[in-house]
């Protein structure tokens, strides 16, 4: 079966081992003698989270498992490294993601996660979140719900609670919480539309809603609802702007 994703992983991959020898064993054994992308993300991601009480052979079995029974984990990590090449300016293809970027491992990781919790197996699932969170700096509760498309950027103190939800396409810069309120129980934590971009340390608070392609600008504390294609800033959040059109894709930061 075509994978342009796997094909061009492999061929940088190739030329980064020949061009710098020390890393070409490592090269080797997270890609180029893998028999897919799949089997890559579950040994490179075991590796980083292995070690502690649950030994790295057993993480690997376990995401090789996982990700054999839901083709769709791997599908939507394929989407996730289109986005972090097209809207990172530091990335150099789709090796910098898979080998070296802590906010795509700790993401596909929280997605082996996601896929435990809603199989009943919520102890091993809220172990991965606490080694997640050690390793990544990255904290996402295993029950919140995740899209694909999703670039998490430099990623550390980034914060994601249990009822949360983040829609397809959406942009994540480091230290934002999509958060509760401190008091409340049930349905608690923001629920976050197509197309947004969270410039980095922005907070959002409680159960509002982000609308599609809207944009909260840097150190933003967000309490209430953000319209649709409205950009927000301040403390607390107003709107400053209405018309944004992509931000996530574009990821222009300025309000």
């Amino acid at each position: 079966m075509d994978d342009p994703v796997w094909t061009q992983l492999c061929a940088e991959a190739g030329r980064a081992a020949a061009n710098e020898p020390v890393l070409a064993d490592l090269l080797h054994r997270s890609i180029l003698d893998r028999p897919g992308l799949e089997n890559c993300l579950a040994y490179r991601i075991s590796r980083k989270l292995g070690h502690h009480a649950v030994s790295e052979p057993y993480l690997h079995e376990l995401f090789v498992e996982i990700l054999t029974a839901d083709p769709s984990i791997g599908a939507i990590a394929r989407r996730d490294i289109i986005a972090v090449d097209e809207r990172d300016p530091a990335s150099r293809g789709y090796l910098s993601p898979v080998l070296y970027f802590k906010g795509f491992q700790a993401l596909t990781a929280y997605r082996v996660a996601h896929y435990l919790w809603n199989h009943g197996r919520t102890e091993i699932a809220l172990y991965l979140q606490s080694i997640i969170s050690q390793v990544f700096a990255v904290d996402i509760h295993p029950a919140a719900r995740i899209g694909g498309g999703i670039l998490i950027d430099h990623a550390t103190s980034i914060v994601i609670g249990e009822t949360a939800v983040v829609e397809e396409n959406v942009s994540i810069l480091h230290e934002v919480t999509l958060g509760g309120t401190g008091k409340e129980r049930g349905d608690r934590h923001p629920k976050v539309r197509c197309g947004v971009l969270l410039s980095a340390g922005a907070k959002i608070l409680g159960n509002v809603e982000i609308g599609e392609c809207a944009k909260v600008g840097a150190g933003s504390v967000v309490l209430s609802d953000v319209p649709p294609h409205a950009t927000v800033a301040g403390v607390p959040a107003k709107i400053v702007r209405r018309g944004v059109d992509t931000p996530a894709e574009v990821m222009d930061h300025n309000i």
